[in-house]
């Protein structure tokens, strides 16, 4: 996790200077060192590029200087190799303010350091700041996003249904919220999708939804809903062991959800939250839902079990509808559902789907101002019929290799209410490849896109 010391008021206290310089400027830059700072820099080979990291004697002490694309236009990630690579201490941007790199500065510090050794130089690296305002919002953004990271990384036996029942209990009592856990018959009976999915589970990790609410009734209502699958073996469509090696990270629409409502309720945003998280592992057991089968749903409609491995969408269509049942201004979900969003957007881009426009624009123009732009992906009714069932009202896979993701957001469409405004995040919550401040493991996509959206759309007057 990350630790709120690591920004720090600046007031004038001793900090080694970080200089930033682009490439096509290093040369003019460099001409104000002495001969032998600019050797120290051609020694550690270094010419502005991005993300480079050069160290320069100073006398007794020493600065640093970090390769940037350009100095006066800076991302949530100019200074993140910085944190990464430089030794213990406080530090301090030499010619301006970090902006928004405070970001970066504090997620390359992540560590879950659970399991083994922290590897990492020991010690945190400070950053100090003139900007006070901006403190406490970067390190609540940048706490949420660990804490996704956090909830991910964590093995499926460590973070199962109980554990994320447990993370959502933490967070009521933090913010005084009330918090409802459904299980047992009584969620048989009101969810009965999320009952039939995790019902194969060992008695530890029985499935429950989690319902969460905050804030004054008389606010306008807004409904966050979180895919909580600890574990997806596929069911009896059972996954390849390549196909489930990652499926600890299927629970991570739950963890951006929690993280989510924790920034709403620490940012005081005037709203009446409700947090939905259906949590359950999809597990097998010779009590497990089978292909075929035929599940009543919390909304009347009945499904058609195409496919077991299909089991996202079922969870999320009660949690859904229940989320609907308080007529909500905005509902916005979160679930690591298909693998076509991967194939189709790679690893950065979270797959948006949205029924308004105007939604859609304010989350990709919110995501591009924090270096978390989402890509939308169209709803097309003209694939709803792949959805048709023989025996029941819908299937829950269709029988074409088509459109998946967009076919799985027209399923969940049919369990939210008729004219709400709903926005659908097909995340995958998880990093294959290390980035500065970005390390390799779980990761959020689209949760600081959310966030600035709703802080702008709620916080408006």
């Amino acid at each position: 996790m990350t630790s709120p010391e690591l920004i720090q008021p600046d007031r004038g206290q001793d900090a080694i200077s970080i200089h930033l310089v682009a490439k096509d400027g290093f040369e003019d830059w460099s001409k104000s060192l002495s001969a032998g700072q600019r050797s120290a820099l051609a020694a550690q080979k270094f010419d502005g590029s991005g993300y480079q990291v050069g160290i320069v004697p100073d006398g007794d002490n020493w600065f640093a200087v970090g390769g940037v694309a350009n100095p006066e236009e800076l991302s949530s990630w100019c200074l993140a190799k910085l944190a990464e690579a430089l030794p213990a201490g406080t530090y301090r941007r030499a010619d301006g303010e970090p902006g928004p790199a405070l970001h970066g500065w504090q997620t390359a510090q992540y560590s879950l350091g659970l399991y083994k050794k922290d590897e990492k130089p020991t010690g945190p690296r400070i950053l100090l700041t003139k900007d006070v305002k901006a403190i406490d919002p970067a390190i609540a953004e940048a706490q949420a996003v660990c804490q996704v990271r956090r909830m991910v990384d964590t093995p499926a036996e460590d973070m199962g249904p109980a554990a994320m029942e447990a993370e959502c209990h933490a967070l009521a009592k933090k913010y005084d919220a009330k918090l409802k856990v459904t299980k047992g018959d009584t969620l048989e009976q009101r969810y009965p999708m999320v009952h039939a999915v995790g019902r194969a589970a060992a008695r530890h990790h029985a499935p429950r939804i989690m319902h969460l609410t905050w804030g004054k009734e008389s606010d306008p209502v807004l409904a966050i809903v979180g895919k909580g699958v600890a574990f997806d073996s596929g069911g009896l469509d059972v996954k390849s062991a390549v196909g489930m090696k990652l499926m600890k990270k299927d629970m991570g629409g739950a963890a951006h959800a929690i993280a989510l409502a924790g920034l709403i309720m620490g940012g005081d945003l005037p709203v009446r939250l409700h947090l939905l998280v259906p949590a359950v592992e999809n597990a097998i057991s010779g009590n497990a839902f089978r292909p075929g089968d035929v599940l009543k749903t919390r909304k009347g409609l009945t499904v058609e079990i195409g496919n077991t491995d299909a089991e996202g969408r079922l969870i999320l269509g009660d949690a859904l509808t229940r989320a609907s049942e308080e007529d909500p201004d905005l509902i916005i979900d979160f679930a690591t559902l298909t693998g076509a969003a991967r194939v189709a957007l790679g690893p950065d881009y979270p797959a948006l789907m949205a029924r308004r426009d105007e939604t859609a624009e304010a989350l990709i123009a919110a995501g591009k101002t924090c270096d978390d732009e989402p890509w939308r992906l169209p709803l097309p009714s003209a694939y709803a019929e792949w959805l048709k069932s023989d025996i029941a009202d819908l299937n829950n896979a269709h029988g074409n290799a088509y459109a998946g993701a967009s076919v799985a957001g027209l399923f969940l469409d049919r369990f939210v209410g008729e004219e709400l405004d709903w926005a659908h995040f097909d995340t995958f919550a998880w990093r294959p490849f290390a980035k500065p401040g970005r390390p390799k493991g779980g990761e959020a996509y689209g949760l600081r896109a959310a966030w600035h959206m709703l802080r702008e759309r709620f916080s408006a007057g």
